[in-house]
């Protein structure tokens, strides 16, 4: 009989916390593909494999971490749940919630957040209150809300967060049947970054894997506090899931880049678009732009001579590009893609499209 794939919470619960105690509350998250791209390869000379994190069922990475929090919230007698977020974990929260019965409220920076996920966490019945600041400030307040008032806070500041996302890491080395060489991923609040790189920990040191991967993250150039060293106060790109300018797991992540031996970059908005379109044209995965900066970096770091040829490489793309897909229609010269329109015969479709017909 086929198997049929529980949630990461069933499928991990022996490297989880979780126990006959704990409620699982989960929609089926994790089991998402690895998929090799081999025009990535071309391009790199590496072996590129693709983790696609869109295929969750909000759309995003963050439902790994997310039916963790919420689980062991519903555990500890949790009524509401409060987040503070640029998008996909007020998705992910507000969706997990709802399956739990609880209230979810939602903290967001005001108009910078993408349509998409703003609609997912309304429709899923979230408290969404949008805040006069960036992300930053709805994080403090959410911190200082759950440590005043009988409310759960599901930041990624939680570890139960780091600790459902961690798996991913696992799903990769059950595929691949050891850790990659390298594994590339985007960076904003650095929480993935870390449980990544605590994932890909726990399973050399239970010897599941031989090796360590070396854990490449980036950040837009207009919100790259940790590569620049300090925190930057107003964070822009175009890349809204990781507009952020104080990662809340700073410290953790400059920990595992040192485990890793790993390394952080800064990519500027219109590389990532390009990536984008790259991802998109040649391997058929359709990413929102801070999905995409993990292939840019990939690709700039390529073109560096960083990548051995042959090296086993894993990309994380985080969320799907149907979160926030405005930039799915932008041409290389910045005009919006629009149909060609045509009459209805087949003559005129088969002219528009550089058909000729049959001899």
């Amino acid at each position: 009989m086929t198997h049929q794939w529980q949630g990461v919470l069933r499928e991990y619960a022996d490297r989880l916390d979780v126990t006959d105690a704990t409620p699982i509350v989960t929609l089926g998250e994790g089991g998402t593909p690895l998929i090799p791209a081999p025009a990535l390869s071309r391009r790199t000379g590496a072996q590129v494999h693709i983790k696609f994190e869109g295929m969750n069922p909000t759309g995003s990475f963050k439902d790994r971490g997310m039916t963790m929090a919420i689980s062991k919230a519903v555990e500890h007698g949790a009524k509401a749940v409060i987040c503070a977020s640029t998008g996909n974990t007020s998705a992910s929260a507000a969706a997990y919630a709802a399956y739990a019965g609880i209230q979810s409220v939602v903290l967001v920076p005001e108009g910078k957040i993408a349509m998409g996920k703003l609609s997912q966490a309304i429709v899923h019945g979230a408290r969404l209150l949008q805040v006069r600041g960036n992300f930053d400030d709805c994080l403090q307040i959410a911190r200082e809300l759950s440590a005043n008032y009988p409310v759960h806070l599901v930041n990624s500041v939680n570890n139960d967060r780091i600790e459902g996302q961690k798996t991913a890491s696992f799903e990769i080395v059950d595929v691949l049947g050891d850790a990659p060489d390298f594994h590339f991923i985007p960076v904003g609040n650095a929480g993935n970054y870390t449980a990544y790189t605590r994932g890909f920990v726990e399973d050399a040191e239970a010897g599941r894997t031989t090796r360590l991967p070396r854990m490449f993250g980036f950040q837009a150039v207009g919100a790259a506090p940790i590569v620049l060293g300090h925190p930057v106060k107003d964070p822009d790109t175009i890349a809204t899931a990781i507009r952020i300018g104080n990662p809340a797991s700073w410290e953790l992540a400059l920990a595992a880049r040192d485990t890793t031996n790993g390394y952080f970059g800064a990519i500027s908005d219109s590389t990532i678009l390009e990536a984008q379109k790259i991802l998109a044209a040649e391997v058929g995965i359709f990413v929102e732009p801070a999905s995409a900066i993990s292939v840019a970096g990939l690709l700039e770091r390529a073109a560096a001579g960083v990548i051995p040829a042959g090296a086993v490489v894993t990309v994380t793309v985080t969320g799907h590009g149907l979160k926030d897909p405005q930039w799915g229609l932008r041409l290389a010269d910045g005009s919006e893609a629009k149909p060609t329109v045509v009459a209805v015969d087949v003559a005129a479709v088969a002219d528009a499209i550089g058909l000729k017909a049959n001899a």
